[in-house]
Protein backbone atom coordinates (compact mmCIF):
# COMPACT_ATOMS: atom_id res chain seq x y z
CA UNK A 1 0.00 0.00 0.00
CA UNK A 2 1.26 3.47 -0.90
CA UNK A 3 1.39 6.12 1.80
CA UNK A 4 0.75 9.79 1.07
CA UNK A 5 1.75 12.13 3.89
CA UNK A 6 -0.31 15.28 3.46
CA UNK A 7 0.40 18.98 3.41
CA UNK A 8 -2.65 21.23 3.38
CA UNK A 9 -1.83 24.79 2.36
CA UNK A 10 -3.37 28.09 3.46
CA UNK A 11 -1.62 31.44 3.08
CA UNK A 12 1.59 29.61 2.23
CA UNK A 13 1.61 27.63 5.49
CA UNK A 14 1.15 23.96 6.29
CA UNK A 15 -2.10 23.74 8.26
CA UNK A 16 -4.74 21.24 9.34
CA UNK A 17 -8.46 21.84 9.63
CA UNK A 18 -10.93 19.97 11.81
CA UNK A 19 -13.48 18.31 9.50
CA UNK A 20 -12.71 20.98 6.89
CA UNK A 21 -13.70 23.91 9.13
CA UNK A 22 -11.57 26.99 8.41
CA UNK A 23 -12.54 28.35 11.83
CA UNK A 24 -10.79 25.35 13.39
CA UNK A 25 -7.40 25.71 11.75
CA UNK A 26 -4.03 24.82 13.23
CA UNK A 27 -0.87 26.18 11.62
CA UNK A 28 1.97 23.65 11.85
CA UNK A 29 4.66 25.31 9.76
CA UNK A 30 5.32 28.42 7.71
CA UNK A 31 7.81 26.39 5.65
CA UNK A 32 5.91 23.54 3.93
CA UNK A 33 8.97 22.54 1.89
CA UNK A 34 10.83 21.80 5.12
CA UNK A 35 7.92 19.61 6.25
CA UNK A 36 8.05 17.74 2.95
CA UNK A 37 11.77 17.17 3.25
CA UNK A 38 11.13 15.70 6.70
CA UNK A 39 8.64 13.28 5.17
CA UNK A 40 11.21 12.26 2.56
CA UNK A 41 13.84 11.72 5.26
CA UNK A 42 11.39 9.43 7.07
CA UNK A 43 11.15 7.23 3.99
CA UNK A 44 8.12 8.63 2.17
CA UNK A 45 8.00 8.44 -1.61
CA UNK A 46 4.77 10.35 -2.21
CA UNK A 47 3.18 13.61 -1.09
CA UNK A 48 -0.48 14.67 -1.07
CA UNK A 49 -0.92 18.45 -1.34
CA UNK A 50 -4.16 20.42 -1.13
CA UNK A 51 -4.61 24.14 -1.67
CA UNK A 52 -7.37 24.66 0.88
CA UNK A 53 -8.15 28.19 -0.20
CA UNK A 54 -8.29 27.05 -3.80
CA UNK A 55 -10.68 24.24 -2.85
CA UNK A 56 -12.96 26.71 -1.12
CA UNK A 57 -12.80 29.63 -3.52
CA UNK A 58 -11.37 28.28 -6.78
CA UNK A 59 -8.10 29.39 -8.34
CA UNK A 60 -4.61 28.64 -7.07
CA UNK A 61 -3.66 31.13 -4.33
CA UNK A 62 -0.94 28.77 -3.06
CA UNK A 63 0.51 27.96 -6.47
CA UNK A 64 3.99 29.22 -5.57
CA UNK A 65 4.07 27.00 -2.48
CA UNK A 66 2.98 23.98 -4.51
CA UNK A 67 5.65 24.72 -7.13
CA UNK A 68 8.30 24.80 -4.41
CA UNK A 69 7.08 21.50 -2.97
CA UNK A 70 7.28 19.81 -6.35
CA UNK A 71 10.72 21.25 -7.04
CA UNK A 72 12.32 20.72 -3.63
CA UNK A 73 10.66 17.80 -1.84
CA UNK A 74 12.14 14.96 -3.88
CA UNK A 75 8.72 13.27 -3.62
CA UNK A 76 6.10 12.28 -6.18
CA UNK A 77 3.44 14.91 -5.62
CA UNK A 78 -0.31 14.76 -6.21
CA UNK A 79 -2.11 18.10 -6.03
CA UNK A 80 -5.72 19.07 -5.42
CA UNK A 81 -7.76 22.10 -4.47
CA UNK A 82 -9.36 24.57 -6.86
CA UNK A 83 -8.50 22.74 -10.09
CA UNK A 84 -11.58 23.59 -12.13
CA UNK A 85 -10.22 24.22 -15.62
CA UNK A 86 -8.02 22.49 -18.18
CA UNK A 87 -5.34 25.15 -17.83
CA UNK A 88 -5.28 24.86 -14.04
CA UNK A 89 -4.62 21.13 -14.28
CA UNK A 90 -2.04 21.59 -17.03
CA UNK A 91 -0.10 24.17 -15.00
CA UNK A 92 0.46 21.71 -12.17
CA UNK A 93 1.31 18.83 -14.49
CA UNK A 94 3.75 21.03 -16.39
CA UNK A 95 5.46 21.75 -13.07
CA UNK A 96 6.06 18.03 -12.67
CA UNK A 97 3.16 16.95 -10.46
CA UNK A 98 2.61 13.19 -10.54
CA UNK A 99 -1.13 13.76 -10.87
CA UNK A 100 -3.83 16.31 -10.15
CA UNK A 101 -7.04 15.74 -8.23
CA UNK A 102 -10.40 17.07 -9.37
CA UNK A 103 -13.14 17.51 -6.80
CA UNK A 104 -15.83 20.09 -7.52
CA UNK A 105 -15.02 20.01 -11.24
CA UNK A 106 -15.51 16.24 -11.42
CA UNK A 107 -18.90 16.59 -9.76
CA UNK A 108 -20.19 19.43 -11.92
CA UNK A 109 -18.19 19.54 -15.16
CA UNK A 110 -18.14 16.08 -16.74
CA UNK A 111 -17.00 17.52 -20.07
CA UNK A 112 -13.85 18.91 -18.44
CA UNK A 113 -13.19 15.63 -16.65
CA UNK A 114 -13.44 13.62 -19.87
CA UNK A 115 -11.23 16.09 -21.74
CA UNK A 116 -8.54 15.87 -19.07
CA UNK A 117 -8.76 12.08 -18.97
CA UNK A 118 -8.40 11.98 -22.73
CA UNK A 119 -5.29 14.14 -22.58
CA UNK A 120 -3.61 12.92 -19.39
CA UNK A 121 -5.16 9.55 -18.48
CA UNK A 122 -3.95 8.27 -15.13
CA UNK A 123 -2.50 11.64 -14.16
CA UNK A 124 -6.07 12.73 -13.38
CA UNK A 125 -7.56 11.51 -10.10
CA UNK A 126 -10.88 12.39 -8.47
CA UNK A 127 -11.41 13.36 -4.86
CA UNK A 128 -14.64 11.98 -3.44
CA UNK A 129 -15.38 13.74 -0.17
CA UNK A 130 -18.31 12.17 1.63
CA UNK A 131 -20.66 13.75 4.13
CA UNK A 132 -23.70 11.72 5.23
CA UNK A 133 -23.46 9.54 2.13
CA UNK A 134 -23.33 12.39 -0.40
CA UNK A 135 -20.48 14.12 -2.24
CA UNK A 136 -19.33 17.38 -0.65
CA UNK A 137 -17.85 20.12 -2.87
CA UNK A 138 -16.26 23.59 -2.73
CA UNK A 139 -13.88 22.81 0.08
CA UNK A 140 -16.57 20.76 1.86
CA UNK A 141 -18.71 23.86 2.34
CA UNK A 142 -21.54 22.45 0.23
CA UNK A 143 -23.08 18.99 -0.01
CA UNK A 144 -24.29 18.01 -3.47
CA UNK A 145 -27.23 15.76 -4.32
CA UNK A 146 -24.82 13.13 -5.69
CA UNK A 147 -24.90 9.84 -3.74
CA UNK A 148 -21.27 8.96 -3.07
CA UNK A 149 -21.34 5.31 -4.13
CA UNK A 150 -23.18 6.11 -7.35
CA UNK A 151 -20.74 8.93 -8.08
CA UNK A 152 -17.74 6.62 -7.59
CA UNK A 153 -19.23 4.14 -10.05
CA UNK A 154 -19.74 6.96 -12.56
CA UNK A 155 -16.10 7.99 -12.18
CA UNK A 156 -15.01 4.45 -12.93
CA UNK A 157 -17.24 4.38 -16.02
CA UNK A 158 -15.64 7.63 -17.20
CA UNK A 159 -12.21 6.03 -17.10
CA UNK A 160 -10.89 7.47 -13.86
CA UNK A 161 -8.15 5.19 -12.48
CA UNK A 162 -7.76 6.61 -8.96
CA UNK A 163 -10.12 8.11 -6.40
CA UNK A 164 -9.17 9.71 -3.10
CA UNK A 165 -12.08 9.01 -0.81
CA UNK A 166 -12.51 11.03 2.40
CA UNK A 167 -15.02 10.41 5.16
CA UNK A 168 -15.33 14.01 6.35
CA UNK A 169 -16.69 12.95 9.74
CA UNK A 170 -13.36 11.23 10.41
CA UNK A 171 -11.08 14.00 9.19
CA UNK A 172 -8.78 15.60 11.73
CA UNK A 173 -10.23 13.95 14.84
CA UNK A 174 -7.70 11.11 15.25
CA UNK A 175 -10.53 8.68 15.85
CA UNK A 176 -9.67 5.96 13.37
CA UNK A 177 -10.63 5.42 9.75
CA UNK A 178 -13.87 4.21 8.19
CA UNK A 179 -12.74 0.71 7.29
CA UNK A 180 -16.24 -0.46 6.33
CA UNK A 181 -16.54 2.32 3.75
CA UNK A 182 -13.34 1.23 2.02
CA UNK A 183 -14.35 -2.43 2.08
CA UNK A 184 -17.61 -1.45 0.43
CA UNK A 185 -15.80 0.57 -2.23
CA UNK A 186 -13.36 -2.26 -2.91
CA UNK A 187 -16.23 -4.70 -3.37
CA UNK A 188 -18.05 -2.39 -5.77
CA UNK A 189 -15.19 -0.95 -7.84
CA UNK A 190 -12.06 -2.01 -9.69
CA UNK A 191 -10.19 1.31 -9.65
CA UNK A 192 -7.43 2.35 -7.22
CA UNK A 193 -8.80 3.71 -3.94
CA UNK A 194 -6.90 5.98 -1.57
CA UNK A 195 -8.29 6.29 1.96
CA UNK A 196 -8.34 9.69 3.61
CA UNK A 197 -9.60 10.84 6.98
CA UNK A 198 -8.89 9.47 10.43
CA UNK A 199 -5.84 7.33 9.69
CA UNK A 200 -4.38 7.71 13.16
CA UNK A 201 -2.30 4.69 14.13
CA UNK A 202 -0.21 1.82 12.83
CA UNK A 203 -3.25 -0.37 13.43
CA UNK A 204 -5.26 1.79 11.02
CA UNK A 205 -2.51 1.55 8.42
CA UNK A 206 -2.25 -2.21 8.84
CA UNK A 207 -6.02 -2.67 8.55
CA UNK A 208 -6.20 -0.66 5.32
CA UNK A 209 -3.21 -2.51 3.91
CA UNK A 210 -4.69 -5.88 4.79
CA UNK A 211 -7.96 -5.28 2.91
CA UNK A 212 -5.93 -4.57 -0.23
CA UNK A 213 -6.32 -0.81 -0.50
CA UNK A 214 -4.12 1.01 -3.02
CA UNK A 215 -3.15 3.89 -0.74
CA UNK A 216 -3.78 5.95 2.38
CA UNK A 217 -3.31 9.62 3.21
CA UNK A 218 -1.67 10.47 6.52
CA UNK A 219 -2.47 13.87 7.95
CA UNK A 220 -2.94 15.17 11.46
CA UNK A 221 -1.55 12.03 13.12
CA UNK A 222 1.87 12.82 11.62
CA UNK A 223 1.82 16.40 12.86
CA UNK A 224 0.81 15.49 16.40
CA UNK A 225 3.24 12.58 16.64
CA UNK A 226 0.45 10.02 17.07
CA UNK A 227 1.77 8.11 14.06
CA UNK A 228 5.42 7.52 13.18
CA UNK A 229 5.91 7.84 9.44
CA UNK A 230 9.02 5.67 9.26
CA UNK A 231 7.24 2.83 11.06
CA UNK A 232 4.21 3.19 8.78
CA UNK A 233 6.39 3.10 5.65
CA UNK A 234 8.19 -0.01 6.91
CA UNK A 235 4.86 -1.67 7.68
CA UNK A 236 3.61 -1.10 4.14
CA UNK A 237 6.84 -2.40 2.62
CA UNK A 238 6.75 -5.60 4.67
Amino acid sequence: MKLFPAIDLASGCAVRLLRGDFNKKTVYSDDPASVARGFAAAGAEYLHVVDLQGARDGGAPNFASVARLIAESGLLVEVGGGIRSFDAARRYLDLGAMRVILGTAAAYDRELLLRLLGEYGGKIAVGVDIRDGFVAVKGWLEVSELPAMEFCAQMQDCGVETIICTDISKDGVLGGTNLELYKKLLNALTLDIVASGGVSSLEDVRALRDIGLYGAILGKALYTGALDLTAAVELCRA
